[in-house]
């Protein structure tokens, strides 16, 4: 009898076994990808600047290769407005620095928002810090805060300013001075930096930006 039992208490352990197992494989998030509820967006905030001399605006990778009406239009119209806070922060005295992707060089930087002979440089993949001396350069300047703007918001923005993040520095992202592809990438990256462990991360408009 007990050796019956036994059978019986292993087949049914086989059988919930295969059930678990089916059911998991049959709901990943690939599976379950037309069912996901979009969050609702994150909350911009207002942000005032309090001391520009450790503040760093980073304008990065807004490139002619990228920057285009052939690849992120959305990019286009983005660039004016980081052109006016970029004309707004040079005259409070706020340190500028750059970035280019690692097959770019300077002149490929859009004339509107190109950098000064006396402004920082660096030529690195989509985080800025890997690789070049963005770090070294904020800590020198004695930077607390970065204000990170750039093409590629789900590449030099999203893993600039959660690189940023994580190396104690406030970041502030305005949301009208990222750009991608598409509005979803775009999305994503701003729910992702809204969530950021810390709420190190602050989402605003260039609007909302006072001094």
């Amino acid at each position: 009898m007990k050796h019956c039992l036994r059978h019986v208490m292993i087949a049914a352990g086989l059988v919930v076994g295969t059930s678990l197992s089916t059911a998991a494989s049959a709901q990943t998030i690939v599976d379950e990808w037309a069912t996901v509820k979009v969050p609702p967006p994150p909350e911009l905030k207002p942000v005032t600047i309090d001391n520009v001399k450790e503040t760093a605006f980073l304008v990065l990778d807004i490139q002619r290769q990228n920057c285009n009406n052939q690849r992120r239009p959305r990019c286009v119209v983005s660039v004016p407005k980081i052109q006016k806070f970029l004309e707004v922060a040079r005259a409070k005295g706020m340190p500028v620095i750059y970035s280019r992707s690692s097959q770019a060089t300077v002149d490929d930087i859009l004339p509107e928002v190109a950098p000064r002979p006396d402004e920082p440089l660096v030529a690195a993949p989509a985080d800025k810090f890997v690789g070049s001396d963005l770090e070294k350069i904020l800590k020198e300047k004695g930077i607390k805060t970065v204000i990170v703007v750039g093409a590629a918001a789900h590449g030099a923005v999203l893993y600039t300013a959660t690189g940023a993040a994580y190396r104690r520095f406030k970041v502030i992202v305005p949301v009208d001075g990222m750009s991608s592809e598409n509005t979803y990438f775009e999305q994503y990256v701003a729910y992702q930096l809204a969530n950021v462990p810390g709420s190190a991360v602050t989402l605003t408009t260039f609007d909302m930006v006072k001094f």
